[in-house]
């Protein structure tokens, strides 16, 4: 697989079932899968592209738990088994801060989704506010022993690691 280019947007949804057909219609025409991660609940960019390569790797080993590449990368960036948890990672209606994924790297798929996005990539999406340290945590189950151990500077290594471990719990 050709690298996938990973772009920090904004989308302002009103209706998710209309998006998402017009996303279908451009990974159909462009021959490309298109990937939405909520950067709200991501650990950084490390963590969407670890994501990425277990739902790649996966589809190519034929270990995938679900049918499409897409909701494997939701699956892996949950570390979890569950559809329904992994859901909760892809995007939703009313404002989204979105890593955009376009496997492989698109430029007509990325000029296609230009009127249904705002590119963010001027902003900072790496640091992690209070709030953001406490719903990784708990999205992760990683423990405030672990977190003390680790330290917060390395919360994202720790979410990889969980990431990682979706692989390994199969």
């Amino acid at each position: 697989m050709d690298p996938c280019s990973i772009h920090q947007v904004r989308i302002s949804i009103p209706d998710r079932e209309s998006f998402l057909w017009k996303i279908r219609k451009i990974t159909e025409s462009r021959r490309v899968h298109i990937i939405l991660l909520d950067a709200d609940r991501m650990a950084g960019r490390g963590h969407v592209q670890s994501a990425l390569m277990h739902a790649f790797r996966a589809r190519e080993k034929g270990w995938m738990i679900s049918g499409r590449v897409e909701v494997e990368a939701l699956l892996y960036a949950a570390g979890s088994r569950q559809i329904v948890q992994g859901a909760k990672f892809g995007i939703h209606e009313g404002e989204n801060r979105v890593y955009l994924c376009i496997c492989p790297d698109n430029r007509a798929a990325w000029e296609d989704l230009g009127g249904l996005c705002s590119p963010a990539d001027n902003e900072d999406w790496e640091t992690l506010s209070p709030e953001k340290i406490t719903r990784l945590c708990e999205l992760f189950s990683i423990t405030p022993q672990e977190l003390e151990v680790c330290g917060v500077e390395r919360l994202p290594e720790l979410v990889i690691e969980r990431v990682a471990l979706l692989e390994v719990s199969r």
